[in-house]
């Protein structure tokens, strides 16, 4: 196949620049690019797996550690029921006809979350179990689109845990209603 030199030049142009995306996007093979144009790949983004910067979880007043009403030795009722000696006033909207309390909260650490396979999760941690279902919004929250993140776009940032901003339980937004709007202003002659 024979290219002309201005065909050429634009696909070794377009050659670079993938090879550039690729390397910012931590997607390269290789470490063996040349930098001799003076360009620096930025960090790695975060792999799924690695620990992120996250506040504490909000909890309410007197309920964590949960081990200190839940001991270890205490039987574990797995119905679903509605709950009427303690936590009354948890109103479980999120999935109700198919979740249950035990289906996040780790029956045997009740210190502990875990996820559908069993592994324990710290509530530091909760966004990996909402992410379990949540998938899209896990997505958009690590990207930055979703929630709130702070820190340097090429350097160490900090994330809004799900539950600093959404209850566990009932996670929807209750409906607000919109203030009237400003006065207009009076003219003046």
């Amino acid at each position: 196949m024979k290219f002309d030199i201005a065909r050429r030049t634009r696909l070794e142009a377009l050659v670079a620049v993938l090879a550039l995306v690729a390397g910012a996007c931590g997607r390269h093979e290789s470490n063996d690019l040349d930098l001799s144009a003076g360009w620096v790949p930025g960090p790695d983004a975060p792999s799924s797996d690695s620990k992120l910067h996250t506040p504490p979880p909000p909890f309410s007043e007197g309920i964590f550690p949960c081990s200190e009403c839940h001991e270890a030795d205490m039987p574990v009722n797995t119905k679903r029921r509605e709950l009427s000696m303690a936590h009354t006033d948890i109103v479980l909207k999120h999935d109700e006809e198919h979740r249950w309390c035990l289906d996040c909260h780790d029956a045997a650490d009740r210190d502990s979350l875990h996820l559908a396979g069993g592994d324990k999760v710290p509530f530091e941690e909760s966004y990996r179990l909402c992410g379990q279902c949540h998938g899209d919004k896990y997505r958009d929250w690590r990207a930055g689109v979703h929630g709130r993140r702070g820190g340097n776009w090429d350097g160490e940032k900090s994330y809004l845990l799900c539950v600093n901003c959404h209850n566990a339980h009932s996670p929807r937004f209750a409906p607000i209603k919109p203030l009237p709007p400003p006065p207009k202003p009076e003219r003046t002659p």
